[in-house]
C-alpha cells in the first residue's frame, strides 16, 4: 500500500471544500497514523512509549467513531466501509 499524505486522505473523506477537522478525517488520519505505527511496533517491540501512544490513539479514534455513531449512523456505516474497520 502506498503512503499517503495528510493532504491527501483529508481530501478524500472531507465532508465539503474547506473541511479539515470533521470527524471522518480526524478518524482517517488517525487509522493511517495506526496503521503505520502497528508495522513499526511489529518490527520494535520493546518500544513502549510508541505503544502507550498507539493505545491513546485507537481510544481517540473509537470515541470519534462512538460520536459518529450516535449523531450520524449511516456516514458511520459508510465510513467504518471505506476504512476496512471493523465495529
Amino acid at each position: 500500500m502506498e503512503e499517503k499524505t495528510k493532504q491527501q486522505i483529508a481530501r478524500e473523506f472531507q465532508l465539503h471544500e474547506r473541511d479539515t477537522g470533521s470527524a471522518d478525517v480526524q478518524i482517517a488520519l488517525l487509522t493511517d497514523h495506526i496503521n503505520r505505527l502497528t508495522g513499526h511496533l511489529q518490527k520494535n517491540m520493546k518500544d513502549h512509549g510508541s505503544r502507550h501512544g498507539l493505545l491513546q490513539m485507537v481510544s481517540r479514534r473509537r470515541s470519534l467513531l462512538d460520536y459518529l455513531d450516535r449523531t450520524d449512523h449511516p456516514r458511520y456505516q459508510k465510513l467504518l466501509k471505506k476504512l476496512n474497520l471493523r465495529k
